[in-house]
C-alpha cells in the first residue's frame, strides 16, 4: 500500500508519518497484516511534479494540510480550501479513486473566517465521494497536544508545557475553562485504523475515540507537579491511558538540554551509599543501595513494610529471621543472575558484599516511602 500524507511537516503529518515509517520497516510488527510500500511526504516545500506522481500513485490520502494562523483571513479559504481542491482535481486526473482522510476542526460549527474555511473543505471532501464514490473520512478535531506540537502557535497545552519547561511565564485567564483533548497518539491509532477501514463515525463525520476533558487550571496544576518531579523525586498518579499520563510524555519532550538530566542526592559513608531514586504517592519507593566490599548493610526489620532486593552487580548474601526466632534463611545472590528477594514483614535482615574487590550494588523497591515521624524500622542483627 502506497501512503500520501499532505501537511507532512505538521503536527500532526509529522507525528502520523512517523508511525507509517514504522510498519513500512517492519518496525511496528503490532498493525499486521497492513503492509505499506511507501510513505509521500507533501508539504510546503514540495513541487506540483510531485503532487502529481503521489495522486497518480496513493492507494490512501491523509490530507492534512490546513492554516491556522495566516497573515490574513483570505489565506484561511486558501490554505483549507484551495489545496483541497487541488489535491481531489488532482486525484480525479488519475482517475484515483482511493480513499481520503480530511482533517477538520470542530471550530467548522463556528461562524468565522477559519470554521467557514473547514466547512467549506469539509463539503468539497463530500461532494467529491459523491461525485467520484471514493471513501471519503472526514475528521472534526479537538484540541490536539502531543510531542511535536508548536508552542505558541494554536495549542495551549504546547505552549504551557513549553513555558514551564523552559521556566517562562503562563497567562491563565480562567482556570475554569475546560479544554476537549485528544492525544497525538490516540489520533494517529484512530488514522491507522481509517486506513485498515475501522474508522470511529459519528453520524457523517469520523471521530478519534479517545478525547479528554480537562479544566485549563487542572493542566497547570500538573505540570508544575512534573516541575518539582527531580526535586521532590515524586512521580504523581498517572494510570494507564489517563490524561496525567499523556500530559507527562508531552512535558517531557518540551525540557530543554540542562534539564533532561539532574542530580540525585547520595547518602555516602564508609559503607558505600544509598540513593532514593523515585517516590510514588501509592506505590512505594527505588533507592539504589552501594555496599563496598565486604561490608555488611540492613540489620533492621519492620512492621508492616516490604521490601524488593535486587541484586544487579556484584555477588552478595541475604539473611532474613522471623523476630524472636533462631531460624535463618538466607539467599545467595549475584548480577550474574538477576532476581528479586522478598524482605519479609516481621522479619530482621540484611544484605552481606561476599567480595572483597567489588562494589555490591542493589536495586531496592519498598512499598511505602520513607516517612521520617513513622519509620518503622527497627534495629536488631540476623545473628
Amino acid at each position: 500500500m502506497k501512503i500520501l500524507v499532505t501537511g507532512a511537516k505538521g503536527f500532526v503529518g509529522k507525528n502520523l508519518c512517523a508511525q507509517l515509517n514504522n510498519i513500512k520497516e517492519g518496525k511496528a510488527k503490532n498493525y499486521s497484516p497492513l503492509t505499506i510500500s511507501a510513505v509521500y511526504e507533501y508539504d510546503v516545500n514540495s513541487t506540483a511534479e510531485e503532487l502529481e506522481q503521489y495522486c497518480k500513485d496513493a492507494d490512501f490520502v491523509f490530507n492534512l494540510a490546513g492554516v491556522n494562523r495566516p497573515q490574513n483571513q483570505e489565506e484561511f479559504m486558501q490554505g483549507n480550501f484551495g489545496f483541497a481542491s487541488t489535491l481531489l482535481d488532482t486525484l480525479k486526473k488519475y482517475n484515483n479513486t482511493c480513499p481520503v482522510m480530511n482533517s477538520s476542526s470542530i471550530q467548522a460549527e463556528l461562524d468565522n473566517p477559519y470554521g467557514e474555511s473547514k466547512r467549506a473543505g469539509e463539503q468539497l471532501m463530500f461532494n467529491y465521494s459523491a461525485e467520484t464514490g471514493a471513501k471519503v473520512l472526514v475528521y472534526r478535531f479537538p484540541n490536539l497536544f502531543g510531542k511535536w506540537c508548536r508552542p505558541n502557535y494554536n495549542s495551549a497545552v504546547a505552549t504551557f508545557c513549553n513555558n514551564i519547561a523552559n521556566d517562562l511565564p503562563i497567562q491563565v485567564n480562567d482556570p475554569n475553562v475546560i479544554l476537549n483533548l485528544c492525544y497525538i497518539d490516540d489520533v494517529v491509532e484512530e488514522l491507522i485504523g481509517a486506513l485498515k477501514g475501522e474508522e470511529h463515525r459519528k453520524e457523517n463525520f469520523c471521530v478519534v475515540p479517545i478525547v479528554h476533558k480537562v479544566k485549563l487550571g487542572e493542566i497547570v496544576e500538573l505540570l508544575n507537579e512534573f516541575k518539582q518531579q527531580p526535586q521532590t523525586l515524586v512521580i504523581p498518579e498517572i494510570p494507564c491511558n489517563s490524561f496525567a499520563k499523556k500530559l507527562y510524555s508531552t512535558y517531557l519532550s518540551y525540557l530543554p538540554k540542562e534539564k533532561v538530566s539532574f542530580p540525585l542526592k547520595m547518602n555516602v559513608d564508609d559503607r558505600g551509599s544509598f540513593t532514593e531514586l523515585l517516590k510514588t504517592l501509592n506505590n512505594g519507593q527505588v533507592s539504589i543501595n552501594i555496599s563496598k566490599p565486604g561490608i555488611t548493610k540492613g540489620q533492621h526489620w519492620h512492621h508492616t513494610k516490604w521490601e524488593f532486593f535486587i541484586v544487579v552487580a556484584g555477588k552478595g548474601l541475604i539473611q532474613q529471621r522471623k523476630i524472636d526466632t533462631n531460624e535463618v534463611i538466607e539467599f545467595e545472590v549475584s548480577g550474574d543472575k538477576i532476581e528479586a528477594v522478598h524482605m519479609l514483614p516481621g522479619y530482621t535482615h540484611n544484605i552481606i558484599n561476599l567480595s572483597q574487590t567489588e562494589n555490591l550494588v542493589t536495586v531496592m523497591w519498598a512499598n511505602e516511602s520513607f516517612d521520617p515521624n513513622h519509620p518503622d524500622t527497627f534495629f536488631e542483627p540476623v545473628k
